[in-house]
């Protein structure tokens, strides 16, 4: 009797010790939550705006992360987040993950964000995608071209209304109201123009002209990230 009662002696720490070692682990769980990162964040982006885009008209198509020539950009090349190419116009959107105020109008050669920091205007970025554009698609002189940033749900804007209009051939959207804002535009390009400016093979062409023309070269997307990054803007 005397052994049995011993032999539960003995074993009595070693369960407070497992009983502690499952506590611990169940403790140290929590912090394994980690932020999602920077590149995790951009992917989502780029879906929730490809889900946007999937939603337009047949008769639209897009293409998305180009990498044109651009002799007056100091890189040698222009960045485009998105190109849409539609009967009535030309979509070119840039899209911007930050989060807070911001701030500027089409004059401001820098936005703000929230006060914290500064950002060169993102219309005045996108113009030069435009001309990047305009000069691989000369034959079409009569294009219209329709410049649109595209910013999370975790900005609030103070902006010139009139980005928000959508007569206007700058616009400022949130990524979830993209493709709502593309098709109104064109709904009032249609009642504004007094044909399509491009037929359905004119739309063909430009689609295979860019897609044709966009670099893929991983070495040169990567050289041209880092003169982005190293300030040469472009």
């Amino acid at each position: 009797m005397l052994s049995k009662l011993m032999a539960l002696f003995k074993n009595e720490p070693s369960k407070k010790k497992a009983s502690t070692s499952i506590n611990t682990a169940g403790a140290k769980k929590k912090p394994s939550q980690k932020k999602v990162e920077a590149g995790r964040i951009g992917e989502i982006g780029e879906y929730k705006i490809n889900i946007q885009l999937d939603q337009l008209p047949k008769d639209c198509t897009y293409l998305s992360d180009l990498l044109l020539p651009n002799s007056k950009s100091r890189t040698g090349y222009s960045q485009i987040d998105h190109l849409v190419i539609s009967p009535f116009g030309l979509f070119v959107i840039e899209t911007k993950n930050y989060n807070g105020e911001i701030k500027g109008t089409r004059s401001d050669k820098y936005w703000s964000v929230s006060n914290r920091f500064k950002m060169y205007n993102p219309l005045m970025q996108n113009y030069g995608h435009i001309k990047a554009l305009e000069a691989q698609l000369g034959e079409y002189k009569s294009a219209k071209y329709i410049s649109m940033i595209s910013f999370t749900m975790r900005c609030r804007f103070s902006i010139d209304p009139e980005l928000r209009k959508i007569h206007s051939d700058e616009l400022i959207v949130y990524d979830v109201e993209l493709s709502e804002f593309i098709n109104r535009k064109i709904l009032r390009l249609k009642a504004e123009l007094p044909a399509e400016i491009f037929s359905g093979d004119d739309t063909r062409r430009i689609y295979e002209k860019i897609n044709n023309i966009n670099i893929v070269d991983p070495q040169i997307r990567a050289e041209h990230v880092h003169k982005m990054k190293s300030g040469k803007t472009e």
